[in-house]
């Protein structure tokens, strides 16, 4: 193998300003996580936009079917879509193509004024935004072996999903005192009218000019992959043809190595759990655990942090003990902490032991990433983490089904606690029957 090979680049250094561009992608897709799909604009159309919605269908369930939609088309798409990223040498092309789609989507959502007849326009354009964003992670997590070393992939993993937490605390924060704060027709430091929702319109420009502005670096700083014959069909296949090829290599992995379907599966579960986590965190801790609606804000904040510096520190673990060791700790962590959270009450209560469990949240999710990247032969990052992605998509309905079912049998939301438990139990005792990944991962030229 001469020195330019995939061997060689595996021993190379990368330089931190390459690691920091990868890594400002994730603080820039805060504008979408934080902003749009959960805190602000999702709310803006369920209680402003639809909330005198006529015809007896809540704004909220026609919401949650765009987003069951979009689902089922990025859970159908994202494998083949990565595959092609791959065999096409595209990644860095395809994944600049796919962001600038959703900023533009977030951008439009400023037409989207406070009146039940623009609730249409606004969920078509939050379900196409989640398919271009989820889309667009599969070949921003392909390109972690491109930024990294077989030393150092966990914590450039961990220090990407902190940018991330820290990116949405910053801008939450921004959009929180500069446009949403206050009682009257105008909110915030900068006097934003309420009137047509132009205060939270405004929000989403930011938002849009937030995930640009952040995403550009990691095109001009990280080399496009090199075309490598890992996959040999997949770049002259059709959409079609490429659902065969697909079922073709996951064939061949079941056969070489099964330990990538496994670890697909586990990892599925237990990520579902760990996002139930902040899925629910908010509404049991002012129904249950009584803490007002103010604070609830301060401890999202709070559990923010303490994720990110979770995901930070593991990331440092993982690089010596492996991935596998920080999964099943934080896994493990997490049941306890939930477990203590299922019997104790009140405010301060909440507090030690809900921070404790966001603690955990971080590391499990940025070694999760980076033990599929140890697994996954080079050449078919796009590939895998297109499978990460659809695999993560199938499980989504565990951990709101379970909070849901437990609350319903015991009439209480204290019970919902158990079902996250489970999930999370159940996660880690699929992920301790997949054999951790070997040391050493190798990385694939960049092309010059």
């Amino acid at each position: 193998m001469s020195e330019s090979g995939p061997e060689a680049a595996a021993e190379a250094p990368v330089g931190r300003g390459r690691v920091v561009a990868w890594g400002l992608w994730d603080w820039g897709s805060a504008a979408f996580n934080a902003v749009i799909s959960t805190f602000v604009f999702a709310v803006y159309l369920t209680d402003s936009v639809g909330d005198d919605l006529p015809g007896g269908i809540s704004a909220s369930a026609w919401l949650g079917w765009a987003l069951g939609f979009a689902g089922l088309l990025v859970a159908l798409t994202a494998p083949v879509l990565g595959q092609r990223f791959d065999a096409t040498a595209n990644r860095k092309r395809s994944l600049a193509i796919l962001t600038s789609v959703t900023v533009a989507l977030i951008a439009a959502m400023f037409f989207v004024r406070d009146d039940y007849h623009y609730l249409w326009f606004g969920l078509v354009l939050l379900a196409l935004g989640h398919v271009f964003f989820e889309l667009a992670s599969v070949p921003y997590n392909a390109m972690l072996r491109q930024v990294s070393t077989p030393q150092t992939v966990g914590r450039v993993s961990g220090f990407g999903w902190a940018m991330g937490y820290f990116g949405g605390i910053f801008l939450l924060l921004i959009c929180y005192f500069g446009f949403i704060s206050g009682d009257g027709d105008e909110r915030g430091l900068f006097g934003a009218t309420t009137d047509g929702g132009l205060n939270i319109r405004l929000v989403v420009v930011l938002a849009a000019v937030w995930f640009a502005v952040f995403a550009l670096p990691v095109f001009f700083a990280v080399p496009e992959v090199r075309r490598t014959g890992a996959d040999p069909g997949a770049a002259s296949a059709g959409f079609f043809a490429s659902y065969r090829v697909l079922w073709r290599d996951l064939r061949e992995l079941w056969t070489v190595d099964r330990r990538v379907i496994w670890f697909l599966l586990a990892s599925a579960i237990f990520r579902d759990g760990l996002a139930g986590v902040f899925a629910f965190g908010a509404v049991l801790a002012v129904q249950v655990y009584e803490i007002s609606d103010s604070d609830v804000l301060l401890f999202g904040v709070a559990a923010n942090v303490v994720a990110a510096l979770g995901a930070i520190v593991a990331g440092r673990f993982d690089d010596t003990v492996g991935p596998k060791r920080v999964i099943v700790v934080s896994l493990a962590s997490a049941v306890v902490c939930g477990t203590a959270l299922l019997l104790v009450s009140g405010p301060a209560m909440f507090w030690i032991f809900g921070l404790a469990l966001t603690l955990f949240v971080g590391p499990a999710q940025a070694s999760a990433r980076s033990f599929l990247t140890r697994l996954t032969p080079p050449g078919r990052e796009g590939q895998l983490f297109g499978l990460y992605t659809t695999t993560g998509r199938a499980a989504s309905f565990l951990s709101p089904s379970l909070f849901g079912l437990f609350v319903w049998a015991f009439d209480a939301d204290r019970a919902g606690i158990a079902g996250l438990i489970l999930v999370l139990a159940a996660g880690l005792i699929a992920v301790l029957l997949v054999s951790a990944p070997d040391a050493r991962v190798s990385t694939p030229a960049a092309a010059g």
